[in-house]
């Protein structure tokens, strides 16, 4: 199994909430890797480094990318997440942003469960690269 515990959990089962909520840190643990292995930098700018790949905004962005790569299963799961209600959306983000954001993450936080490590690999690397590209525009 590639996760960190064994413990056995069926992803179909869990809400697409709770699904974000381990979607959202499996997606910064790659943004936060990657960051440490490009550089050795002060942890300040590191977390600016960091609050620009995690937000609402650049997670909606980085589904965009990766959208038309997504099987019917992963799309399935998206939606779930896009489509939840939550009790509330932060002030200073659309709401169509905040509910893409909370899909991508419930596709991340599914696939991470279902021990789908390559994938999310492979989506990591077009989200990481194709936001590499725009930042040297």
């Amino acid at each position: 199994m590639n996760r960190f515990l064994d413990a056995a959990t069926d992803p179909k089962q869990l809400s697409p909430l709770d699904l974000a909520f381990l979607g959202d840190c499996v997606y910064e643990l790659f943004v936060r890797e990657r960051l440490v292995t490009e550089a050795n930098r002060p942890a300040g700018d590191l977390h600016a480094a960091k609050v620009r790949w995690v937000n609402a905004d650049a997670q909606a962005a980085a589904l965009e990318r990766i959208a038309p790569l997504l099987n019917e299963e992963e799309e399935a799961v998206f939606r779930r997440g896009r489509n939840t209600h939550t009790n509330h959306t932060p002030k200073n983000k659309s709401g169509a942003a905040y509910h893409a954001a909370t899909g991508f993450e419930a596709l991340f936080g599914y696939l991470y469960l279902q021990g789908e490590l390559d994938r999310l690999r492979t989506f990591f690397d077009i989200i990481y690269d194709g936001q590499e590209e725009q930042s040297s525009i």
